[in-house]
């Protein structure tokens, strides 16, 4: 499992992507959930090294 102290460094998640960890947030409600139905989850904010589109990821899976 990934931590804050991780944010910075370079990660792998679970499908083999490599990229920079730039946040965790422990309680983020996905915006697409309708208002009324937006559970709360851990997410991993993970962006690509050379620049790009970034991605989310669970961080209790180890990434």
């Amino acid at each position: 499992m990934i931590d804050r102290s991780d944010i910075g460094h370079r990660v792998d998640d679970a499908h083999g992507r490599t990229g920079i960890l730039r946040d965790i947030d422990p309680a983020w409600e996905d915006p697409f959930d309708p208002p009324r139905d937006r559970p709360q989850r851990a997410v991993a904010f993970i962006s690509p090294e050379h620049g790009g589109r970034e991605w989310h990821a669970d961080p209790t899976t180890g990434l």
